[in-house]
């Protein structure tokens, strides 16, 4: 059996291939917010490798990913087609929003929330969880044209942010306030 290639050359014209079929120009808006969604959860990764296997923010963390690689899913799938998308699977479902402002609300009861801005980077897990933070953030702002109401997908990456705001300063324990560098 011959091994299949990791390229297929189909891109080189400058399209990509959608789920459920369809091509559209790699810089449109499908493609710009799946792959900052893509490029979100390498970051995520960067903060579950500095936690440690095994550790609590890892197993917080490794369901997250999954669940990007389901809002990819919808976000690479043209409007006509979403209709074939599966809850949950391949597309966002309000639970998984409602799963991620239950971890916010618990985890919120094990520090002291800052009471001003924050400096980032209180040490290398919050610092990275606070870069996947912006990078949400920026994926959000792209997801609005990519995938109006009724999806789920921006509320989904709504909460996603504000979820990792509050891991970073769980993570770090105590922030340091602005106004002590300033």
């Amino acid at each position: 059996m011959a091994k299949v290639r990791v390229y297929t050359r189909e891109g080189d014209d400058g399209t990509t291939g959608l789920f459920y079929g369809g091509r559209v120009p790699k810089d449109s808006q499908l493609p710009r917010a799946y792959g900052t969604v893509d490029e979100a959860q390498a970051v995520i990764g960067m903060a579950r490798a500095e936690s440690g296997a095994g550790s609590e923010l890892e197993s917080l963390l490794i369901p997250i990913m999954r669940d990007l690689w389901v809002l990819m899913a919808e976000l690479a799938t043209l409007p006509e087609n979403r209709s074939k998308l599966d809850p949950g699977v391949t597309c966002v479902e309000s639970g998984m929003v409602d799963r991620l402002e239950k971890m916010i609300d618990e985890l919120d009861t094990r520090f002291d929330r800052p009471t001003e801005f924050v400096v980032p980077g209180g040490n290398k897990v919050s610092g990275w969880l606070d870069v996947a933070r912006t990078v949400v953030r920026r994926a959000e702002r792209h997801a609005l044209m990519a995938a109006p109401p009724p999806s789920h997908v921006v509320p989904y990456l709504n909460r996603l942010s504000d979820l990792l705001w509050t891991m970073a300063r769980w993570q770090e324990g105590e922030s340091l306030p602005v106004r002590d560098v300033i």
